[in-house]
């Protein structure tokens, strides 16, 4: 009972009285049946404008615009045109967290399980986290639609004709997912990504005969009553959770409220969905154009949003406020920073679901080039990309082919940090060493501070394990979230914090600093943590990382403070391969080589994905390890 008190005391510490208020009176609003009856169930159909008058409207200068769908600048990269067959296939064969397809032929199911939710339940008594029914991810993700992109980007290569195969899709969802019931209708910010999914099919075929007067009222219906959902339960995105959620569903209210005008709430939508949208861009994109949840992947999200939130803005003659095209090209400086030059791709760095919510091109899920370049190039500015697939998205964003201006080097040698995120980064010839050092303001999901992962020539040799799945045993998930799969250090096998109920951490890890310096030979990286506040006060970890220039060599000091007699543990979570071209060695402080130890653990290169990898383990009753790998 103390130590529970003790853990709701931290959590309000950390989190802020705003949010444990909040949390509170949610939960109350829940019980009582008050959130159930702001969400009505079958609401009348109104209907604000018809379809002939949409179309006419359309063509109006005063119109607001979309992308400009209809007529690419410029061929798409060629590929292998589908059968009619085939692509009414692909209705059924949905690729889930661009890693696995399963064969999908409804909208309630979990195609991993067979668990079926009940359509007739209000979404305020669906529970997201289920032993029964399993990661309800695995339901949520046909529905966000991003799957009819496949379709539309077929049909404009002079494929077949998809126009009624995707209403015919949108007509089965509406039937299957009664307004404001059953699971599909539990995340705002899934809600928000089909309204913007389905608004991209709505002007894409505009013109089809597919798209009868009674699917296009239909179709707005829902969109209105989905976006009075967002509106209605914006507040918990905005103080309980408090990252991508947010940004998504703010965006979607701006993004409805401009571009239907018509909507009786359209001004208010408008209005507040831009202010709350610069509010999260400004808060959660830090100074330094890092990002508060800490996640590679989380942080593409934010650069998909922020392209459609500025590309839209400037075709329809607005502009946000400063912050957000200032926080766009810091994190634009600190993503193409970190990537991998020959591959494109970024470090397996935080939680990553497998999200990609605009799916433009046929490049692999892992290369960041398509969105980088893409955002780019709304806000003007070039990156130092060759030709190649990922500039199908500029077609489809109406965006020039040609840069605007010269590129500046994107990836040059040298020591970086970003103290406000917590990183730091070394470059050198086909080298580059990335390093997690921070403070947490914001929530951790993972117990990874001053991680270290390595590449060599496009290949991670020593990597981040990945996410796997959210809603798992949990031993899975404890080495998944936990320090284990990190390449980082351990105090008998204990993570740097202790592990709460969900996503929540007790005792947050914090830098007390972060450098990188540079000599004749070297770059040399210096951190330190205060860490493992479940074993005792005022344990320091530290960190040092020499790098020697031009060559394939580093060194790794890791000395922990703390006054017990908990076996110190240096993990590495090494690729495939490793010990065929990389050789690493340990010694403790007075030079006597620490023997390894190897564990099991687990990759996880995409969400749902894992596979068994081998992890070296150099174990100690003292406490400073010094490995040297090299090449």
């Amino acid at each position: 009972m103390i130590q529970k008190l003790k853990n709701a005391v931290e959590i309000a510490r950390n989190m802020g009285i705003r949010y444990v208020c909040f949390r509170l009176w949610y939960e109350a609003k829940k019980r009582t049946g008050i959130l159930k009856r702001a969400f009505p169930t079958a609401p009348p159909t109104q209907n604000f404008i018809s379809l002939l008058q949409w179309k006419t409207q359309n063509t109006t200068p005063n119109a607001p615009r979309f992308f400009p769908v209809e007529a690419p600048k410029a061929p798409l990269e060629p590929g292998v045109l589908l059968s009619e067959q085939q692509t009414k296939d692909l209705r059924e064969q949905i690729l889930f967290f661009n890693a696995t397809t399963y064969k999908v032929t409804d909208w309630l199911t979990n195609p991993l399980n067979g668990y079926r939710y009940d359509a007739t339940k209000h979404w305020t008594e669906v529970a997201d986290l289920s032993a029964a029914a399993g990661d309800i991810k695995y339901v949520w993700e046909k529905s966000r639609f991003s799957y009819i992109y496949q379709f539309i980007r077929q049909q404009q290569r002079g494929g077949y004709d998809a126009a009624e195969l995707v209403f015919s899709e949108i007509d089965s969802w509406i039937e299957a997912n009664p307004i404001n019931c059953g699971p599909n209708w539990r995340c705002s910010q899934e809600i928000s990504l089909r309204v913007l999914n389905w608004t991209f099919a709505l002007h894409y075929y505009q013109h089809s005969p597919a798209l009868s007067a009674a699917r296009f009222e239909r179709i707005v219906h829902l969109i209105r009553w989905q976006t009075h959902h967002v509106y209605k339960n914006i507040d918990f995105s905005r103080i309980a959770v408090r990252n991508n959620h947010a940004i998504t569903e703010t965006l979607c209210l701006y993004l409805v409220g401009m571009l239907y005008p018509f909507f009786p709430e359209a001004a208010e939508w408008k209005k507040r969905g831009k202010r709350w949208f610069e509010t999260e861009i400004a808060y959660q994109v830090y100074d330094d154009g890092t990002f508060l949840q800490f996640s590679m992947n989380y942080h593409r999200v934010v650069v998909q949003l922020l392209t459609w939130a500025v590309r839209l803005a400037d075709l329809n003659g607005e502009r946000f406020s400063d912050v957000v095209y200032e926080r766009a090209k810091k994190t634009l400086d600190f993503l193409v920073a970190c990537q991998d030059p020959q591959t494109g791709w970024l470090p397996n760095y935080g939680n990553n679901d497998g999200a990609l919510f605009f799916p433009l091109n046929n490049c692999h899920y892992r290369n960041y080039r398509p969105q980088l370049l893409a955002l780019a190039r709304t806000l003007n500015e070039t990156l130092n990309y060759e030709n190649g697939p990922w500039q199908e998205d500029l077609t489809w964003y109406g965006l020039s082919l040609e840069p605007p201006k010269p590129a500046r080097p994107t990836s040059p040698n040298g020591a970086r940090a970003w103290p406000t995120g917590g990183y730091a980064l070394v470059r050198d010839a086909d080298t580059l060493a990335f390093l997690r050092c921070g403070n947490h303001r914001d929530r951790p999901l993972q117990a990874d501070n001053l991680h270290l992962d390595l590449w060599v020539a496009g290949r991670n040799i020593l990597r981040d394990a990945g996410s796997y799945q959210y809603n798992t045993d949990e031993e899975t998930l404890r080495f998944f979230m936990g320090t284990a799969s990190h390449n980082t250090v351990m105090l008998g096998q204990r993570d740097q914090m202790q592990k709460g109920p969900r996503f929540v951490w007790y005792g947050w890890t914090q830098a007390t600093y972060n450098r990188v310096t540079e000599t004749a030979d070297a770059y040399v990286f210096e951190g330190q943590i205060v860490a493992f506040k479940q074993l005792g006060a005022r344990i320091l970890h530290n960190r040092r990382v020499t790098k020697f220039k031009n060559k394939r060599h580093w060194i790794v000091e890791d000395t922990v403070e703390h006054n017990a007699s908990w076996t110190m543990e240096q993990v590495w979570n090494p690729s495939d391969g490793f010990f065929e071209e990389f050789k690493i060695t340990a010694h403790d402080r007075d030079g006597t080589e620490i023997a390894p130890t190897y564990s099991k653990g687990w990759y996880s290169g995409l969400y749902g994905q894992k596979e068994p990898t081998q992890r070296i383990i150099f174990a100690t009753k003292g406490k400073f390890v010094k490995t040297e790998i090299v090449q």
